[in-house]
């Protein structure tokens, strides 16, 4: 195994994490700026009001993405059992 094969790996990982969390953490972020806007709005100061629409929007987002998720997660060990296997024949 080279350098670029680990470094092949490392990208590989630091990408299908990136997919997988995405979705959750642009839920989180939309949910949060709608929130923000609102309390502008109204001019309500507090704080804790976002964090339940925060909460529900990642739970509904992970709940839609969830087969995205899977699939991602499934290549990606996929990739790394095979690669297992080509080292293991070597």
């Amino acid at each position: 195994m080279q350098e670029l094969d680990v470094a092949a790996i490392l990208h590989g990982g630091m990408l299908a994490a990136l997919k997988m969390c995405a979705p959750l953490l642009l839920a989180a972020l939309a949910a949060g700026l709608a929130i923000a806007i609102v309390q502008a709005v109204t001019q309500i100061s507090d704080s804790t009001i976002s964090y339940l629409p925060k909460l529900v929007a990642t739970g509904v987002s992970a709940w839609v993405a969830g087969p995205f998720l899977f699939h991602v997660l499934a290549d990606y060990m996929h990739d790394m059992a095979d690669k297992i296997v080509a080292v293991g024949g070597q």
